[in-house]
């Protein structure tokens, strides 16, 4: 007898799938993809663009699960519709080396957009997707060839909807008229302490109509009809977001734990999986699914004929627009413009010649100035900063919502929206975006630079004010410890710059690094910039790039007797070179290091890092935490800064903070004596 393949048995089949697999793991989130399986079913059968052979066409429909935790709803709909995700990748769940991390993680497991978990921010890189989507869109798309144009939905909760994150972005989507942004928010009233009454009174429709959203809903997220009439009327939005409301029972199908936080985060075990199968009617056993149910949910042949529709649109697109799609094509394949290496080269011989002092902040918006015309994806932007952090430059436009072409962010006061929205634009492709606020408030944004660090993305993050050289602020804004927490972010290039070149360098570098966020920090005040040959700038500048440090001044006596070595980045680099000039005096052969990036240093082996620093005593000198140094100067000095700031003027600060000559030559004196 043939199986009949109804929706909620679509439905049930997901719940099953979920429930099996955190019970073979010991460990996972059931809760969610129970209550949220018929809202999947509606979307993912009866509106998600996609092609499960190809995840990575371009005309797809975005799908974010912002509430990560409940990642098996997500892998079970990949492998019922036709994924590259097998049902031995779904017993894998949250083991080794797996398909199916704890958590969704991009790159990992095909279909999966984003790596999420982290609650809030999946919101806040859809957000990002759709303003993506949107601006590729009034850039490239003609009558007739709509070539880019997709929906971006993401699924949330509760906590998503706590943390602060989703305000920032989700006030930005509104702002923004983001109208092809669908979000479902299950309102199932449990989290992990129980029903959130107690601490999440929030009315959310209220909330999201203030942000200028469209709201649907309450909608039983149970009615696979009524969720399915709810997602067809949000993609008729012409200029605003969606949020549609779904009232959901947490764990639906355990006759014990539905409704209930028990269900939340814990496997059911086997005498409650036995009574909800009952429950649910599912008559088939772990990880068992009809082959009826198979073929009713596989998703390919329909996506293969969308996928194939959309490129018979872009041939024609291709023929009437020729040079549209190449530069399109280009851009979404991540690819830089032909000639940029030369740009590059024009811009470091031309701050080789000027020589200029400047703050490195001002100096970040000279690099912008000569690179940035040359790439018409970069995307820059500033927490309320603008003219402070210096990201706009010359001839750019800014975003408004009447005019998606503009190149320029005004992010408002919301540095951890601001850097998740960029996430997401990077994500979705097309553009190179970077975001800008003092260096104290990357604490703000902390969670989403490592978010951008691990899902190896293209994320660029400027910040300026880096030390106790702000002044008169005071230790609120005075950065002491946050170069150094930086830096110990995995695959997170970290740059200093100490002038126009360096500068220039750290652009052309975080440009360059197609699967590495990168952080570029400025100064506030005035560096000088150490006067030598123009020959030699340029040569620095190669050695930079390619090592992350280089000898900016050697010993008088000769590479091969260097008597002490003092190494610094940034606005210490100075200091450094008039201690130099001290020692010297004294009879010390004294080599100057430059390291703007310690990150691309630390990649080297030991003899290319030591051809830099030598074997000679070390002092290095940075205006932060004084720990991190000890690696490279062992028994060496640091001079820096493990107390935090005081309010006075600048001048002040680094004399009494000990960023002198003089204590250099003494910290210097004292090792080359032992």
């Amino acid at each position: 007898m043939t199986l009949s393949v109804t929706p909620q048995l679509m439905a049930n089949a997901i719940r099953a799938l979920a429930m099996d697999g955190v019970q073979k793991a010991k460990s996972g989130h059931p809760g969610m993809p129970m209550g949220m399986a018929d809202i999947a079913v509606a979307l993912w059968t009866r509106h998600l663009r996609h092609n499960p052979a190809n995840p990575h066409w371009a005309g797809r429909d975005r799908f974010i699960l912002s509430n990560g935790h409940g990642s098996m709803l997500q892998y079970a709909l990949l492998h019922l519709t036709g994924y590259d995700l097998t049902i031995e990748d779904l017993k894998d769940f949250r083991q080794w080396h797996s398909k199916t991390p704890g958590h969704p993680e991009v790159d990992v497991t095909p279909g999966v957009e984003t790596t999420t978990g982290p609650l809030g921010q999946g919101i806040c890189n859809a957000v990002g997707m759709a303003l993506a989507e949107k601006m590729l869109a009034a850039e490239f798309n003609r009558p007739g060839f709509d070539v880019v144009s997709n929906y971006t939905y993401c699924f949330l909760g509760d906590g998503c909807l706590m943390e602060g994150v989703s305000h920032e972005a989700c006030s930005l989507a509104g702002t923004w008229k983001l109208n092809k942004l669908i979000a479902i928010y299950d309102d199932n009233g449990i989290s992990i302490d129980g029903k959130v009454i107690n601490w999440f009174s929030d009315d959310t429709r209220k909330r999201f109509e203030s942000y200028g959203w469209n709201v649907i809903g309450p909608v039983d997220g149970h009615d696979i009809d009524a969720m399915d009439s709810a997602i067809a009327e949000a993609k008729k939005s012409e200029d605003k977001p969606t949020m549609i409301i779904a009232r959901t029972v947490i764990g639906k199908g355990s006759p014990n734990r539905a409704g209930t936080s028990k269900v939340h985060g814990e496997a059911l075990g086997e005498e409650e999986l036995a009574l909800t199968r009952q429950e649910l009617g599912w008559t088939w056993g772990p990880f068992e699914i009809p082959a009826e149910l198979y073929a009713a949910m596989d998703a390919r042949a329909a996506g293969a004929e969308m996928e194939a529709q959309y490129a018979a649109m872009v041939e024609g697109y291709k023929a009437q627009y020729p040079e549209l799609y190449a530069e399109l094509t280009r851009r979404l394949e991540g690819k830089l413009p032909e000639g940029f290496c030369c740009k590059v080269k024009a811009a470091v011989e031309a701050a080789a010649e000027a020589q200029q002092t400047v703050a490195t902040r001002k100096a970040s918006q000279m690099a912008l100035n000569a690179l940035a015309p040359a790439l018409p994806e970069m995307l820059g932007g500033s927490a309320d900063l603008t003219g402070s952090n210096l990201t706009n430059w010359t001839g750019v436009e800014a975003l408004r919502p009447d005019t998606y072409l503009g190149r320029h962010v005004n992010y408002g006061v919301r540095e951890f929206g601001m850097s998740a929205i960029q996430n997401g634009v990077a994500l979705y492709g097309g553009f190179i975006p970077f975001s800008a606020t003092f260096l104290t408030f990357s604490d703000y944004s902390r969670n989403a630079i490592r978010m951008a660090a691990l899902m190896k993305q293209r994320s660029i993050f400027l910040f300026t004010h880096d030390s106790i050289g702000l002044g008169e602020d005071g230790p609120t804004h005075q950065s002491v410890e946050h170069v150094a927490s930086l830096r110990l972010i995995p695959n997170l290039n970290v740059w200093r710059p100490a002038d126009t070149a360096e500068a220039i360098v750290a652009w052309a570098s975080a440009v360059n690094s197609a699967d590495k966020p990168s952080v570029i920090i400025g100064s506030r005040q005035n560096i000088e910039f150490t006067k030598r040959s123009a020959e030699e700038v340029v040569a620095h500048a190669k050695l930079a790039m390619e090592k992350g440090a280089y000898v900016l001044l050697e010993s008088s006596k000769g590479a091969d007797q260097v008597e002490c070595v003092l190494m610094a980045t940034g606005s210490e680099v100075p200091l450094a070179v008039k201690a130099r000039e001290v020692l010297e005096a004294q009879g010390v052969g004294t080599r100057v290091v430059s390291m703007p990036c310690v990150d691309i240093f630390d990649t080297l082996c030991c003899e290319e890092k030591r051809a830099i620093l030598t074997d000679a005593p070390k002092v290095a000198i940075e205006a932060g935490v004084t720990s991190v140094w000890y690696k490279y100067v062992k028994d060496g000095a640091v001079i820096g800064i493990d107390t935090f700031g005081e309010s006075a003027p600048a001048g002040v600060l680094w004399e009494k903070f000990g960023f002198t000559v003089e204590r250099i030559v003494e910290a210097a004196n004292k090792l080359i004596k032992h």
